[in-house]
């Protein structure tokens, strides 16, 4: 029988948040793999954890991938960690699941600290819909693509970001979406966690002003429904009754579909859509 992979959660900065289960798990499986296992030596350590390691990283994930494949089909358990908190979000170990998946390996989680999630719930932003976007690209054209997507997103909008990079990415922000209400959060769970809550421009000139320091997750409020449905009905008032109906017609729609899908558009009775399509 094949082994198990356990994509085991590790603390972000406070090693208290390092659970029983995990420490149990790191002990029991044959081998780790880490992120960095210079940095993972110490976390071990201080759990006098003794089990052998590997390294499996953004730069290997295919090659190690196979490789550790090949182990867990061997019968082996093995763990994935990462430098700090949950593998496979915005994490190379996406890869090693979707590779165990289609091998048939066994894929469980040992729940902990996310940065994404331990943000979002200080943030003081709505936390009944949110989108994870990890990093911004670092190419320009997939940046404005990106920043395109986000600027029509109602949901609460989730960033990380490192501090050299701060405010550059808040003054791109700022330029695609306008001056919204952000929370920047940053070392969480250490001694010296901030939450920085203001308007997007406000936090330009702060954090211009005080060099960050320590990881940083940005929680971006989204864009209000209302404004979103106010936008959409006045770029639908802007073309013809008949021009909305043929755009529908267009996409395989029925003509009693499409009117009543017209009259919902422009906010009026599907009565109205039909007196104003007769012939004059």
């Amino acid at each position: 029988m094949s082994g198990t992979l356990y994509l085991c959660a590790t603390p972000i900065g406070n090693l208290e948040d390092m659970t029983f289960r995990c420490i149990r798990i790191l002990k029991e499986v044959d081998l780790i793999a880490a992120e960095d296992t210079r940095n993972s030596i110490k976390l071990l350590n201080h759990f006098d954890i003794k089990k052998p390691m590997t390294s499996y990283h953004e730069y290997n994930k295919i090659e190690k991938g196979k490789k550790l494949v090949e182990r867990l089909l061997w019968g082996e358990n093995i763990a994935l960690i990462t430098d700090a908190g949950t593998p496979a979000i915005s994490d190379p170990g996406e890869e090693l699941v979707g590779m165990c998946r289609e091998a048939g390996i066994t894929v469980t989680a040992v729940p902990g600290a996310a940065a994404c999630i331990t943000a979002l719930t200080i943030s003081g932003l709505p936390t009944r819909r949110f989108a994870f976007e990890a990093f911004l690209p670092t190419d320009k054209k997939e940046q404005k693509a990106v920043l395109e997507e986000m600027k029509h997103e109602t949901r609460t909008m989730v960033l990380y970001e490192a501090p050299h990079r701060l405010v550059r990415t808040l003054e791109a922000l700022f330029q695609a979406l306008g001056n919204r209400r952000i929370s920047v959060c940053r070392e969480l769970t250490k001694k010296h966690e901030t939450v920085f809550s203001s308007l997007i421009e406000e936090a330009v000139l702060y954090y211009k002003a005080h060099e960050p320091k320590g990881e940083c997750v940005i929680i971006i409020e989204g864009r209000s429904r209302q404004e979103v449905c106010a936008r959409e009905r006045e770029e639908w008032e802007e073309m013809s009754i008949g021009d909305h109906m043929e755009f529908y017609l267009g996409e395989g729609m029925e003509k009693k579909e499409a009117m009543k899908k017209v009259a919902k558009d422009r906010g009026v009775s599907k009565r109205e859509i039909y007196q104003a399509l007769l012939p004059k």
